[in-house]
């Protein structure tokens, strides 16, 4: 019997260490769970094509994952531009993996659409593909400020074609392309914005790249941010999406600040970080 019994034993350890060494990434016992950050990680050969990860100590495979897309209307900005929002995530959300991005930018000769979109597909497909090594989940919620809203809820209603997003944040985002709040206005930078593009008013066009557009009954949960004196994205854009989402009975929430232009600060940023936090935990 005692010889038995330590051949079963054996073969378990066997088994054990057989196990643990195709599994290295995820094993405890081969695995760094505590607090790691990796800058500039490349997931493509543009110099843009990068992000930075923060993985939470004592993560898992169900570790879930909040991607922030910065703004720059389309043509610039950087990641950097997130890091506030970053530290007050890693703060509050202490188990939550943050990946901060940046995309390759457009110009003359290279239109947003479908550029910037593809980059964020090309992003979640790398964390996919070293979910194991990252020890992470593949779900994911985003939270974009500005054009980066705008990317983030593009991406989330129409390519987001294995359903992986759980939530997305719009903080001052445009929504639809085709408002005529935006078509028949003189808004700084709307006809530049067309320009990059590569069309003129194309309607079709239009409402391809355009959120409000593209939502459909599988959209994420959404919570919806607005300045009502914003000088680039007209009061429309938010109510629009909002009423849009309430006809396809997608969870939303939306927040209107009447005397805030395109950002705020003080009272209206604690509002809207307490209404984020909120929605983060209730959907991420």
């Amino acid at each position: 019997m005692k010889i038995y019994k330590s051949v079963v034993a054996c073969i378990y350890l066997a088994l054990v260490v057989l196990s643990c060494s195709e599994n290295d990434a995820t094993n405890p016992l081969f695995y760094n769970l505590g607090y790691q950050e990796e800058m500039n990680v490349s997931y493509g050969n543009h110099s843009d094509q990068k992000f930075d990860i923060y993985l939470p100590e004592n993560r898992t495979p169900n570790t879930k994952v909040l991607i922030l897309v910065h703004g720059g209307g389309w043509t610039a900005g950087d990641k950097s531009d997130m890091n506030n929002l970053k530290d007050l995530i890693k703060q509050d959300f202490p188990e939550i993996a943050i990946v901060n991005i940046n995309y390759r930018l457009a110009d003359q000769n290279n239109p947003p659409y479908p550029m910037q979109i593809n980059d964020i597909s090309s992003v979640v497909n790398f964390l996919k593909s070293h979910k194991n090594t990252y020890n992470i989940s593949e779900n994911y919620g985003f939270i974009g400020i500005s054009a980066g809203a705008h990317l983030s809820l593009l991406w989330s209603y129409a390519f987001d074609f294995d359903n992986n997003t759980n939530m997305v944040c719009s903080i001052v985002g445009p929504t639809d392309f085709t408002d005529p709040a935006y078509v028949n206005s003189e808004i700084p930078g709307f006809e530049e914005l067309l320009d990059f593009y590569g069309v003129e008013s194309d309607t079709e066009y239009l409402e391809e790249i355009s959120p409000y557009h593209q939502a459909t009954t599988s959209a994420p949960p959404t919570i919806l941010f607005y300045g009502g004196v914003d000088p680039l994205i007209p009061i429309s854009q938010g109510t629009h999406m909002r009423d849009k989402l309430n006809e396809l009975n997608i969870i939303n929430q939306y927040t209107l600040y009447p005397t805030s232009g395109h950002g705020w600060v003080g009272l209206e940023l604690l509002d809207t970080w307490t209404k984020l936090k909120t929605f983060t935990q209730t959907h991420l």
